[in-house]
């Protein structure tokens, strides 16, 4: 690959190119002569090709400037007038990712398509909303704020806030997570940007005025202001190309220089107390966030950048590393605050470190702690090997292909864009090799960590510690507050204001529900669907006398390695507790080593080691399954032998006698699941509802869902008894002697010119491996199809809802027509219905094959009952209206779309081993797919009203406990969270 790029277009000033052979691309820069606009190219030998474009967003409040205008901006172009071009595109393409997204600092406009027709049709539209937004003040008033009357066509009654963002933002900072950091960022940058809530505080967000919006759109969305990044086999110049014929060669240079000043700097540390609203059903003991954070130097010096990160990881990385450690192990509360680590995405970086579950008065302890553990450090020095390790994990981190989340090539510009923002090296930042060079000569000096630490930490007094205690309180203060200031404008309102606010929503509820012509938009036809799934090759082998299977893929140097365990038949008693086995194994001490110098060993040969047990419906009948338990690890190939031992050493030697540590692992598995609620909410809610359906959707609610996250809570606090701790390590003691007993087989993947050298070290790590059992008999589940009506209330200002009905298993010919019925409802009735007339975040509906169920669900939404009713009225709509087979094409490229997502080399061979393994061969999703791309409104019209029968609904809800008359009116059974 060349280091130069063979052409430049004529309107771009090329800069510079870099090779990275790490990543195998070249990267080129680029700026645009007439504008200044920067464009960093990213040449790579791969067809997903990944669009980005960014622009410095710097609000100076709270109203949520920033955020409103992304939302805003996607609704309607100069090139394409139609209300919804954003949403319509999802279903007129078959990208592989498109969003859209607002940061501290920056909004960026992303997308990624395998397929050269859609990717333009893509880039089209991308660049009208950014650079020719309409900006509709009905779009404003939808996506952002307004006013209206809660009896829509009474202006006697009462005023309420409506609001896409507005409640996406409620839904946010019922967050704990998201309170605590705001909290701590207002105090950390007392002066800058980032002091502010760029999302928006839902308290401020009416504040924001539409005039103000289209100020900011002028200033902030111009290209001098952009910063331009792709990746793939598209040639930087053609893309130029369409950057100046689309966009560019219409504006000229504005004089506008967007950046995020430098903070001003503390002389003293600064300790703050703030509150958070937990619910009442809660309580508040132990609940208290303690956090303390320093300002760093700036994210661009790269140095600075890279020398801060290795001292976050030698501190942080593992349970071996000392601070982790003594969080861990602290008695001051029950976890790491999930804050710990280095935040380098800010103009300025920041350290963060505290714990979560603390006691109200805990703040001068944990600081202490806190700071005695750092000064230990920085005097006593850090073990030599701890430092190799963390480089080891920086250069692991580096090479592995991911792309199984989102795209490659968007997690590579990612990791760029905020050095690009502030007007940083973005190719140095990306290129770490000669980085790893210096930073292995660094540390040949014992004193380069505890100077860090000296210098960073411990001599900076630019530091904050925040209290943050729960407050059972504040949601109804924050309620009488809003009901307050809503009064107040009502009283001051005159006739003429009071029929403003009438004629706006009805102008707003026109808009809504008229059809745009869809044709203004450029559409991929399933003509252009690719006819086959992607053919990925392996052997099938044995090793030490367990079935292997060997994939070869470009994997850039890494290999992975995974046992495979059929789940025994485990007693009721052992199964309750199986996710704490599996969450805790490979967490623990093995053999005559405890659990800190097994984090050692793990941080210094392999990028650490994973283990899940996974359940599955069999593909023809959902109340049959097949259960493994998956240990798996993955290393450079130099490090192959070293993590093939420790596999092998973990899967047999590993303890259960550490007590101590597996209560502080479950608390801290409870903490992260405790916040994570109002962030998947409507998974949640959806898992709820389908429980009732299957053995396996059962079990997921009880491993992972409502009742899991309950389960845990409970069983930590329990724990605290030393005869209930000795109980559970039993428990975890006899479901690994069935597993280990239990038949295996083994995974492995790497390149092709290390075949030989992989197997043949497996096969003699594992060649004296004790025998399996052979009457070991695998997991058997009850079956069940029965009702669920409940809803769970914990603290959140908005609704989860879900409703869910039996269907077909995924093996049965109507699993394809049910999927597409649910890309079809969603794109053409519950996003108009629920979204943008509702004002929820987002809503849907998909066929799950695994519990035999059709699903709706509804996500940050401010209504429940009128939800839920606009889920029955979908279905009415689907069976009794008329329907263009447009709108079935679109939801079939929605269907294809997802089945051809993004995935990473060796992702793409593990998706292919388990799905073979539990029944969904290449010919069963061949088949599945050739349905798809058969189905007609007709047959959407049939299963809709063969399967979707309102006697047959189940219904899972995620609210908070003033819902009570609603769920008695419904029939729904309370249970707090």
């Amino acid at each position: 690959m060349s280091q130069t790029p063979t052409r430049s277009h004529a309107a771009f000033k090329w800069l510079r190119s870099q090779s990275i052979p790490s990543l195998q691309l070249d990267m080129h820069e680029f700026e645009h002569e007439r504008t200044g606009a920067r464009h960093f190219h990213l040449a790579a030998d791969n067809p997903e090709n990944v669009f980005l474009v960014a622009l410095r967003t710097l609000p100076m409040d709270s109203c949520g400037v920033a955020h409103i205008l992304e939302h805003t901006a996607l609704c309607g172009s100069e090139r394409y007038p139609v209300r919804d071009p954003f949403f319509m595109m999802i279903r007129r393409s078959l990208n592989t990712f498109m969003n859209a997204f607002t940061s501290s600092d920056c909004t960026a406009y992303p997308f990624a398509s395998k397929n050269r027709k859609d990717f333009d049709n893509l880039l089209q539209v991308y660049l009208d909303a950014v650079f020719f937004s309409n900006l509709d003040e009905l779009d404003f008033a939808q996506e952002g704020h307004r006013l209206a009357f809660v009896e829509e066509d009474n202006i006697n009654s009462d005023l309420t806030y409506k609001g896409v963002v507005y409640n996406e933002m409620k839904g946010a900072m019922s967050s704990a997570t998201a309170r605590l950091w705001q909290s701590m960022s207002s105090y950390l940058f007392p002066t800058s940007t980032y002091h502010y809530n760029s999302g928006g505080e839902p308290s401020h967000i009416p504040d924001l005025s539409y005039a103000d919006l289209k100020d900011f759109y002028k200033t902030h969305y111009h290209p001098s202001n952009a910063i331009f990044m792709t990746y793939g086999d598209i040639p930087a110049h053609e893309h130029q190309a369409k950057f100046e014929e689309l966009a560019l060669k219409r504006f000229d240079k504005l004089d506008i220089h967007l950046s995020a000043k430098d903070e001003k700097r503390y002389l003293a540390p600064v300790r703050v107390q703030e509150s958070y609203s937990v619910d009442a059903d809660d309580g508040t003991d132990d609940k208290t966030h303690v956090v303390l954070a320093w300002l760093l130097g700036k994210s661009t010096d790269l140095e600075a950048l890279f020398k801060a990160q290795l001292l976050s990881a030698v501190l942080l990385d593992n349970s071996a590393s000392p601070l982790l450690d003594a969080l861990e192990t602290s008695e001051l509360g029950k976890s790491p605050s999930p804050l710990c680590g280095l935040e380098d995405s800010n103009r300025e970086m920041s350290f963060l470190c505290g714990l979560e579950g603390c006691a109200p008065d805990a703040a001068n302890d944990v600081e202490q702690m806190v700071l005695d553990t750092l000064k230990r450090v920085a005097d006593e020095g850090v073990d030599a090997d701890q430092v190799e390790s963390a480089l080891h994990q920086l250069e692991l981190h580096q090479r592995e292909i991911a792309g199984d989340s989102y795209p490659y090539g968007l997690q590579l510009m990612m990791a760029g864009l905020s050095t690009a923002v502030h007007r940083g090296d973005p190719i140095k930042l990306l290129d770490i090799e000669p980085v790893l060079v210096q930073l292995r000569e660094d540390i040949k000096d014992p004193n380069f960590i505890p100077d860090l630490i000296r210098n960073l930490i411990l001599n900076n007094p630019h530091q904050v510690v925040l209290t943050l205690t729960p407050d059972t309180e504040i949601s109804r203060r924050e309620a009488d507050a809003e009901i307050a200031r809503l009064q107040a404008i009502k009283a001051s309102l005159s006739d003429a204001d009071k029929a403003a606010i009438l004629d706006q929503n009805q102008r707003l509820a026109k808009r809504q529900v008229q059809e745009d012509d869809p044709d203004v938009l450029p559409k991929i036809g399933l003509e252009d669907v690719p006819a086959e799934l992607p053919l990925i090759h392996s052997e099938q082998l044995q090793c030490a006398g367990a079935p292997l299977s060997w994939y070869a893929q470009g994997t850039n140097g890494l290999c992975y390695q995974q046992v495979v365990v059929d789940l025994p038949n485990l007693d009721d008693e052992l199964l309750a507790v199986l996710p704490w086995y599996t969450s805790c194994l490979a967490e623990l001490g093995v053999g005559d080593k405890g659990y800190a110098e097994v984090q050692a060993w793990q941080a210094a040969v392999c990028g650490g080691i994973n283990c899940y047990a996974s359940v599955r419906a069999t593909p023809d009948d959902e109340q049959q399954s097949k259960a493994i338990i998956v240990m798996s690890s993955k290393a450079l190939v130099a490090k192959q032998a070293q993590m093939t031992e420790l596999l092998h050493d973990t899967f047999f030697n590993v303890r259960f006698d550490e007590g101590k540590r597996i209560r502080e692992l479950l608390e801290q598995i409870a903490a992260r699941q405790q916040s994570s609620v109002t962030g998947r909410g409507h998974a949640l809610a959806i898992n709820l509802a389908s429980s009732g359906m299957s053995p396996t959707a059962r079990l997921s609610h009880q491993f992972s869902g409502l009742q899991g996250i309950k389960n845990l809570k409970t069983l930590t606090r329990e724990l605290k008894q030393p005869e209930k701790l000795d109980a559970l390590l039993a428990k975890l003691s006899r479901i690994h002697q069935q597993v280990i007993a239990s038949p295996r087989r083994f995974l492995l993947v790497g390149e092709e010119q290390h075949r030989d050298t992989l197997l043949g070290t497996l096969e003699a790590s594992w060649s004296n491996a004790p025998a399996v059992s052979a009457s070991a008999e695998s997991l058997q589940l009850t079956p069940i199809r029965e009702t669920t009506r409940e809803l769970w209330s914990t603290n959140t200002q908005v609704h989860f809802c879900a409703k869910a009905y039996p269907t077909v298993p995924g093996g049965h010919p109507d699993h394809a027509v049910l999927s597409v019925l649910g890309g079809f409802m969603r794109n053409a009735f519950l996003h108009r219905a629920i979204r943008e007339q509702g004002g929820a975040y987002g809503a849907g509906a998909d066929q799950d094959g695994g519990s035999a169920s059709f699903r709706f669900f509804s996500y940050r939404d401010p209504r429940l009952l009128e939800t839920l009713k606009d889920f029955d009225a979908a279905i009415d709509w689907v069976i009794n209206e008329e329907h263009h087979e447009r709108l079935v094409e679109e939801a079939i490229l929605g269907v294809i779309s997802s089945m051809d997502r993004s995935v990473s080399p060796a992702g793409a061979a593990k998706q292919d081993y388990y799905s073979a393994l539990f029944g969904r061969t290449r010919e069963a999703r061949m088949a599945f797919r050739k349905r798809v791309l058969a189905v007609t409104v007709a047959d959407l019209q049939r299963v809709c009203a063969q399967y979707l029968k309102p006697e047959n609904a189940s219904i899972g809800v995620v609210s908070n406990s003033q819902q009570q008359a609603i769920a008695e009116q419904l029939g729904l059974k309370v249970k707090a969270l």
